[in-house]
């Protein structure tokens, strides 16, 4: 039988087959070896086969997916989901901060696999002027970059409506640290998700994780999944780390847009843009053309192909 995963516990995946059946399936442990270094071979979003016995056997070819470092195995991926039309990363400034660090890393890994991303920069109704005056500024660099940008408050709603528009007939990925609250974005797109919220950790103005495992949900109540162009929401578990998986050196250029732009400028055709005479990316940073933060960010990936090892605090 073929069918769709549309959630992950870790241990089982419900699977909707074709036929419109719902079965918790499992993976056999032969299965994880076969050449795929993930701590979960399949994801959500996944299209799989699935025998008589409720085990996944194949999983077919993937148009896209999103992947970051295992935490505790470096040497293994974590695939947050796949074949996506899109996602969401869903930002605060406060209560918890979201780093520049995060972000980029997090937009170098959709445009290393060609998926669109939109950031949402949540919690606008709790910011002081100063606050305020930093995500508008964090803003007006990303959209400068060519990154869609909305600035909203899932708990009073305000903003919520103008994504709707942008979900129509796509799966989106919704993504972000713990505690910027996707869960209550979600609940406020989809009402009847009844998805579990908690408070900020006071001692540490972190997250507390809520969603434990990821799952696509319609977007619309009458919804199915079996009808094409259908509106889909992956929920996956708040991250507080990105660490990049599987990214060459030469390549990590193209996948920060105005480092690439300006980079057809440099000198050599092999330039790292950390050292090199006559390098352009060196002089757009110093022309302030492009934005420190970035660069950092750029300087930190390629450091992670230098140290081999997952960073906690990206």
């Amino acid at each position: 039988m073929l069918g769709l995963v549309i959630k992950n516990t870790g241990s089982w995946y419900t699977v909707l087959t074709d036929d419109g059946q719902l079965l918790d399936c499992k993976v056999k442990g032969n299965f994880r070896i076969k050449g795929i270094r993930s701590t979960n071979p399949v994801a959500v979003g996944d299209r799989v086969t699935v025998n008589d016995e409720g085990w996944i056997t194949e999983i077919a070819d993937r148009k896209n997916y999103i992947i970051r470092k295992s935490i505790n195995l470096s040497k293994q991926s974590h695939i947050l989901a796949a074949n996506v039309d899109q996602a969401l990363l869903v930002i605060t400034v406060v209560r918890p901060e979201t780093s520049t660090t995060f972000i980029d890393r997090f937009l170098a890994s959709a445009e290393a696999y060609r998926v669109p991303v939109i950031l949402i920069f949540n919690k606008s109704d709790m910011l002081s002027d100063e606050e305020r005056h930093y995500q508008q500024m964090m803003m007006d660099l990303y959209e400068t970059i060519g990154y869609e940008c909305h600035a909203i408050s899932a708990q009073t709603g305000d903003g919520v409506e103008t994504l709707r528009p942008k979900l129509e007939g796509k799966i989106t990925l919704l993504s972000g640290n713990s505690g910027v609250g996707k869960s209550t974005l979600i609940n406020r797109l989809v009402p009847d998700a009844n998805l579990r919220t908690a408070d900020i950790s006071d001692a540490h103005q972190t997250g507390m994780h809520t969603t434990t495992f990821s799952e696509m949900i319609p977007l619309h109540v009458h919804s199915s999944f079996l009808i094409p162009h259908s509106s889909f929401l992956i929920d996956t578990p708040g991250i507080k780390g990105f660490g990049t998986f599987d990214m060459e050196r030469e390549e990590l250029t193209s996948y920060f847009k105005e480092i690439f732009e300006f980079s057809k400028q440099c000198r050599f055709s092999d330039c790292t843009h950390t050292h090199e005479p006559g390098c352009a990316v060196l002089k757009a940073v110093e022309d302030h053309y492009i934005a420190q933060s970035r660069y950092q960010s750029y300087l930190s990936m390629l450091d992670d192909k230098d140290e081999n090892k997952y960073r906690e605090a990206y």
